[in-house]
């Protein structure tokens, strides 16, 4: 179905996708869609982008940590729910047809697009102290997320730097809060997928190596077009993306 050719596509898309999460997220806007574009089934889409999303936060986890940036204590109070969340919406993702999946993923794009556009984060509350008032209510809020990432994955960085700028954390913990979370509950949920025969492990691989390229060069890009010029190109892209999604016999 993917050969060597699409692989070739899948690695400058991962590149351009891995520079994107880094310089502010959601490139599985763009990486869904392509694989879809490509000839994958969208469940099966779904499923293989989960490959990349593994390889590109168990870097972006790395770093965080060799720079000290990570709390520990997240795990059980944020990453334990979002886990048992994603083994709820892994669940349904596997199970829902193609034709409502993809259209499922237009209106995800659209709304995810309008999210950052309008950019919450500019409002963000000041930071209070690390860890208060981290009871209940986050526990809930990230099983929801867990299940939402579980499901479909585009867009859940953005959700969860929403939750994390609420209960104080700045914007540096915060996206490690968010790659912590999305590796302790992606390879579950990649291998829910591939139990139900749901990657294609050749374009995974090649979407993988992709990311791994675009994180390398994210910086650069974001210090020599900036960060609005290259957000603006994405948005465009993935409406794009949408409308042709939607409009797919």
């Amino acid at each position: 179905m993917i050969g060597w050719e699409g692989s070739a596509i899948l690695i400058g898309v991962g590149l351009i996708a891995g520079a994107f999460n880094v310089i502010a997220g959601g490139g599985s806007l763009l990486t869904l869609p392509v694989l879809i574009f490509l000839g994958l089934p969208p469940t099966v889409a779904n499923g293989t982008n989960r490959v990349a999303i593994l390889v590109q936060n168990v870097g972006a986890v790395s770093s965080f940590a060799r720079h000290r940036v990570i709390d520990w204590r997240w795990i059980p109070r944020a990453g334990a729910p979002a886990v048992v969340g994603a083994v709820l919406g892994t669940w349904l993702a596997v199970r829902i047809g193609d034709d409502a999946f993809r259209r499922l993923l237009a209106g995800v794009i659209v709304l995810v697009a309008a999210w950052t556009l309008w950019d919450p984060l500019k409002h963000r509350p000041r930071p209070v102290e690390p860890m208060h008032g981290w009871g209940v209510g986050t526990a809930v809020a990230f099983f929801l997320i867990g299940v939402y990432g579980g499901f479909v994955q585009a867009g859940v960085g953005f959700i969860i730097l929403a939750v994390a700028t609420t209960r104080g954390l700045d914007l540096v913990r915060g996206n490690a809060l968010k790659v912590l979370v999305v590796l302790m509950f992606t390879p579950l949920a990649l291998l829910l997928f591939s139990l139900s025969d749901k990657v294609h492990w050749l374009a995974g691989t090649a979407l993988a190596a992709g990311n791994l390229l675009g994180g390398l060069v994210g910086v650069h890009l974001s210090i020599l077009k900036g960060h609005r010029w290259i957000r603006r190109v994405v948005l465009v892209t993935v409406l794009l993306f949408a409308i042709r999604l939607w409009v797919m016999p």
